[in-house]
């Protein structure tokens, strides 16, 4: 999977384009290598009506829960079951196989809003630099 197809939020969700209408979301390989093992997906409802930044669902780990944001409004219209039985697909294959959901948007503009890859590496950059920092502390 080609991560230039995949747009972020600062939350670590992404959104890759399937079609003119849909996405499918998951959380990032930052997001996931934070969380370390995960133990459960809380999946949103296929048929929700969902806005940009929303809570959605959660992820659950050894280390804590983490809250799935929607990067676009629009409807939930499939959800990932397979993460029930196995939630370590997310950290297995996080651009794949780990999605968590797809939406119609209601509003493809918004997708204007999300950082291209290379925005978010710099995004990450950042945030690494504040914990070294603080870490020197």
């Amino acid at each position: 999977m080609e991560r230039e197809e995949i747009l972020y939020t600062k939350e670590h969700s992404w959104a890759r384009i399937e079609d003119e209408e849909t996405i499918a979301v998951g959380l990032s390989e930052f997001a996931v290598q934070e969380l370390g093992e995960i133990t459960y997906v809380e999946l949103p409802s296929i048929g929700a009506e969902v806005s940009q930044m929303e809570v959605v669902g959660s992820v659950e780990s050894i280390r804590g829960t983490m809250d799935v944001y929607s990067p676009v409004s629009g409807e939930i219209i499939e959800v990932n079951e397979m993460l029930q039985d196995n939630p370590s697909l997310l950290s297995e294959d996080p651009y794949g196989d780990g999605w968590i959901m797809i939406i119609r948007m209601s509003d493809p503009d918004e997708l204007q809003r999300l950082m291209p890859p290379e925005e978010y590496e710099n995004y990450l950059d950042a945030i690494n630099s504040e914990i070294e920092e603080e870490e020197e502390m």
